[in-house]
C-alpha cells in the first residue's frame, strides 16, 4: 500500500479528509500570562465572529448546512402562521385596513414557500443559504414595510399586533448562527423599519416612542450577544470534532463531510490531489523520540499550510501522511506546488533534545481528477504515483 513504513505516531490509519484555510490555535505555553491568555483568545474570537473572511472553506459548509436546517424549519413556521394570521385581522382589523392586510399577506406566505424550496435546493450551496436566510429575514419586514406605506392616514392605528414584527425579527436574530456583521446590518434595518412606523403612527420623538426604541436598541444588542456566542461555540465545537489535535488539519470525522460538498463540482472544475508521506519517519522517532517525530509532523504541517491556496484543501492522512486537494489546478499545476512543498520540506528541520537538527524529506505522489471518477479512484492513482515515489529514490515526486 502507500506507506511501507509505520510508526508508534500513527495511530488509526484515516480516510483523506480536507481542509481549507485553517483556523489556528495558540498553545497554551504561548501567553506569557493567564490575562494575555484570555485576551488573546477574546480577541481571536471577536475576529471570527465578526465576519465569515477567517472562516475555513470546510467550516463555511459546515455553518452554511447550519443555517439551512434553521431555515427549513423558521420558514416552514412563518409560511403556516402568516395565512392562520388573516383570521385575527379579520376579527380585529376594519375592512378598509384588511383590504390592504389579506394580499399582502398572501405575497409574503407565497415569498416564504420560494424561500423554503431554495433553502432545499441550497445544499453545499452556501451563497444561496446566506441568502434564504437573510429573505427569512427581510421578507416580514417589507411586508410589514409596504403595510405602512399604502395604508392611508389614520388606518395605521388599527395594525393590532403588526407593531410586534420587528420585535419578533429581532428575537429571530439569535436563532441563527449569523456573523456579527451580518446580524448587525439585520439589525440597523430593523430598526428603520421600527422607526418608519413610529412616523406612519405619530408615535416618532414622543416618549413612548423612545421608549419603544430604547427596548428594541435593549433586545438587539441581546441578539447581538446570542449571536457572538452561538457562532463562537460553534466554531470551537467544530474545531475540536474536526481537526487534528497534533496538526491542525481535519481529521477523519470531517471527511465524508468535505467529500460530500465537492462531489456536485467535480465534472466542473480542473482538480488535482497530492498524496504525502513523510520519509524514514520511524527512524525519526526511533533515533530522536516521538516529541521530535511530532514536531516533525507539525513542521510539516506549516509547510503545507503555506503552500496552499485559500480555496485549496490539505489534511492529515493518517500518522505521517497527508492529502492535499488543489481547486482549479491542472496536474500540471500541481506537480509545480508539489515541487515547492519537496523543495521547502528539505530545507527545513527541527532540533531534538540536545538542540541537533533534525532534517527531513517527504515523497509526493500527483493526480488529477478525471471526468467520471470518485475521490476514492483519484486517491487510489495518487497512491500508487506515491509508491513509486517510494521505490525509487524517496524526496521526490511522481506524477501522471
Amino acid at each position: 500500500m502507500m506507506n511501507p513504513e509505520t510508526s508508534s505516531n500513527t495511530g488509526e490509519r484515516w480516510p483523506v479528509a480536507l481542509n481549507g484555510q485553517h483556523e489556528r490555535r495558540r498553545p497554551i505555553g504561548d501567553a506569557p500570562g493567564a490575562f494575555a491568555g484570555i485576551k488573546a483568545i477574546g480577541i481571536s474570537s471577536i475576529r471570527d465572529t465578526l465576519s465569515s473572511r477567517r472562516h475555513s472553506k470546510d467550516f463555511a459548509y459546515a455553518r452554511g448546512d447550519y443555517l439551512r436546517s434553521r431555515v427549513l424549519v423558521v420558514g416552514m413556521i412563518f409560511a403556516i402562521l402568516t395565512p392562520l394570521w388573516i383570521a385575527i385581522d379579520a376579527a380585529v382589523l376594519p375592512k378598509s385596513t384588511l383590504a390592504y392586510t389579506t394580499p399582502g399577506r398572501f405575497f409574503l406566505m407565497a415569498g416564504l414557500v420560494a424561500t423554503i424550496m431554495l433553502a432545499r435546493r441550497s445544499r453545499a450551496r452556501v451563497t444561496r443559504i446566506r441568502i434564504a436566510a437573510g429573505l427569512l429575514i427581510a421578507l416580514p419586514a417589507a411586508f410589514y414595510a409596504l403595510v405602512l406605506i399604502t395604508l392611508p392616514p389614520g388606518e395605521a392605528v388599527h395594525l393590532v399586533g403588526y407593531s410586534f414584527i420587528p420585535f419578533l425579527l429581532v428575537a429571530t436574530l439569535s436563532i441563527f448562527p449569523f456573523t456579527l456583521a451580518e446580524s448587525a446590518l439585520a439589525a440597523l434595518t430593523l430598526l428603520g423599519l421600527h422607526i418608519l412606523s413610529q412616523h406612519v403612527a405619530g408615535t416618532w420623538m414622543t416618549p413612548q416612542g423612545w421608549e419603544q426604541v430604547w427596548l428594541l436598541a435593549a433586545l438587539l444588542v441581546v441578539a447581538l450577544t446570542a449571536n457572538y456566542f452561538h457562532l463562537g461555540l460553534l466554531l470551537r465545537l467544530y474545531r475540536e470534532a474536526t481537526h487534528d489535535s497534533l496538526t491542525g488539519l481535519l481529521n477523519r470525522g470531517a471527511l465524508a463531510h468535505n467529500l460530500q460538498q465537492l462531489e456536485g463540482v467535480l465534472d466542473q472544475v480542473p482538480m488535482s490531489l497530492l498524496m504525502l508521506d513523510m520519509d524514514h519517519f520511524k527512524k525519526i522517532n526511533d533515533s530522536h523520540g516521538h516529541s521530535v517525530g511530532d514536531q516533525v509532523l507539525r513542521q510539516f504541517a506549516s509547510i503545507l499550510r503555506q503552500q496552499v491556496r485559500k480555496s485549496d484543501f490539505a489534511a492529515r492522512y493518517g500518522g505521517e501522511e497527508f492529502v492535499a486537494v488543489l481547486m482549479g489546478s491542472t496536474p500540471q499545476d500541481a506537480m509545480e506546488v508539489a515541487q515547492r512543498i519537496r523543495r521547502q520540506a528539505e530545507t527545513s528541520h527541527v532540533y531534538n533534545h540536545d538542540g541537533k537538527k533534525v532534517p527531513f524529506t517527504v515523497s509526493i505522489g500527483v493526480a488529477g481528477f478525471r471526468a467520471g471518477e470518485t475521490f476514492d479512484d483519484v486517491a487510489r492513482r495518487a497512491d500508487d504515483r506515491l509508491y513509486q515515489a517510494k521505490q525509487q529514490r524517496r524526496n521526490c515526486v511522481v506524477g501522471e
